[in-house]
């Protein structure tokens, strides 16, 4: 009987079934790499896990890659995947390492930092904001030519931690000292900071806010699904919703495939799966702000991907790890219909204890999946300083208008409690 091929997945959250599954359904073995803080015991139980290997890649990535090595030398496996935004480095590293099909280091080390980014995007023609980028605390005086209002930004941030708005000149200092403080307390970490950490301060933009998922094989890119974020205008840029696919005219909508791909090469980004997010100045200009080189959100943009497009993005992802030619490049699926996420609020933050209204939320007929990886007693930090998503709701529906409606239910049922201080 021919062996199952093996890929090692690097950070993948337990609590995110959507790779797991998808590794299941294609008939692939996952060793997982946990990330810190898993229940090991849960994670063996993960479908398709046949394998946990503890390695430290968020404070010891050399020592986690040499022990990787050995493992690969008495066991060799087919491929390696990231599953979060920090392990990209690592994971494009030991790609190379291993003669594994992946994503280059410099392609990884490009898209882990916006200024490298906004560099690329100018050198190769596309917009990109003024911006300034700021190597000291001290240095926040050299963004005040900029246009207000203003962004601030951690250079290599995530899901927009540090990002503030400031709308004068009195407001710069304060924010830049505040996100980089926030950079500060995690640079003990490489692979938050990859060696290098700054700020970045860059004109806001106006506009809608996207996202587009793509597939990207031996550097031919596919646009799989865009979905609308909405109206994010600050002060911190709290997402809450998705929703796929987004309505917007078609003309629109070439134009954001056509910034997507060029962004791609001028990225050096030629294999795996991508997110990107993107505004839409004035309602119709795509501005690209920034692009991560995995499955969006842990994995659950596979959701909206494959319930409004039908491409099963995770398992498309799992086969271009494996060196395999993605079956929608030859196999035209059929659209699905309307998918979206939720994403409940932090709202004040402080000891969480529950979420009142979840079990009627997962009883719900048009929910397929609720995710929800904080316990009673963890501490939930507001924005900018982003802990974690306390759970998020993913359902479908038969038109964006449903999609609508059914985020307004959801805002007016679920509700965080957390612990009374004092």
């Amino acid at each position: 009987m021919p062996q199952r091929p093996k890929i090692v997945l690097v950070g993948q959250l337990v609590t995110a079934p959507w790779v797991f599954e998808a590794a299941q359904r294609v008939g692939v073995d996952v060793v997982l790499i946990p990330w810190t803080g898993t229940d090991l015991d849960v994670a063996r139980r993960a479908a398709a896990v046949t394998e946990v290997l503890p390695l430290d890649v968020e404070t010891d990535p050399d020592g986690a890659l040499a022990a990787l090595v050995e493992r690969f030398r008495s066991d060799p496996f087919d491929g390696i995947m990231a599953g979060n935004e920090l392990v990209v480095p690592f994971t494009a590293r030991a790609a190379r390492t291993l003669g594994l099909p992946g994503l280059s280091e410099q392609g990884a080390a490009v898209v882990r930092d916006k200024r490298s980014m906004r560099q690329r995007l100018a050198e190769a023609g596309l917009a990109v904001p003024g911006l300034a980028a700021l190597e000291r605390k001290e240095d926040w005086a050299d963004a005040l030519t900029l246009r207000f209002p203003v962004v601030v930004k951690p250079a290599r941030g995530f899901s927009s931690l540090g990002v503030i708005r400031v709308d004068d000149k009195e407001q710069l200092e304060q924010a830049v000292s505040s996100t980089w403080e926030l950079v500060e307390a995690r640079s003990h970490k490489p692979a938050e900071t990859g060696g290098g950490s700054g700020v970045l301060v860059e004109e806001y933009l106006d506009g809608p806010e996207i996202s587009a998922e793509s597939l990207v094989h031996r550097g031919r890119v596919r646009v799989c699904a865009v979905s609308w974020k909405g109206e994010l205008t600050g002060p911190y840029f709290e997402e809450t919703t998705l929703r796929a696919p987004a309505r917007l005219p078609a003309e629109i909508l070439a134009a954001v495939e056509a910034e997507v791909v060029a962004a791609h090469h001028a990225f050096g980004v030629d294999e795996g799966a991508t997110h990107t997010e993107l505004r839409l100045v004035g309602g119709v200009r795509p501005v690209l702000l920034e692009m991560g080189a995995r499955i969006g959100g842990g994995g659950f943009m596979h959701h909206l991907v494959r319930g409004s497009s039908g491409i099963d993005f995770a398992a498309e992802t799992v086969r271009i790890h494996l060196g395999q030619e993605p079956r929608c490049w030859s196999q035209e699926p059929v659209a699905a219909g309307h998918a979206a996420a939720y994403l409940v609020p932090v709202g004040t933050g402080g000891t969480f204890r529950r979420i009142r209204g979840l079990d009627e939320v997962r009883a719900d007929p048009r929910v397929d999946h609720v995710a929800q990886a904080v316990a009673p007693g963890a501490v939930l930090r507001p924005y900018p300083a982003w802990t974690a998503y306390p759970a998020i709701v993913l359902s479908h529906h038969a038109s964006d208008e449903e999609a609508v409606q059914f985020r307004e239910h959801l805002e007016r049922t679920l509700h965080i409690e957390y612990e009374e201080q004092g």
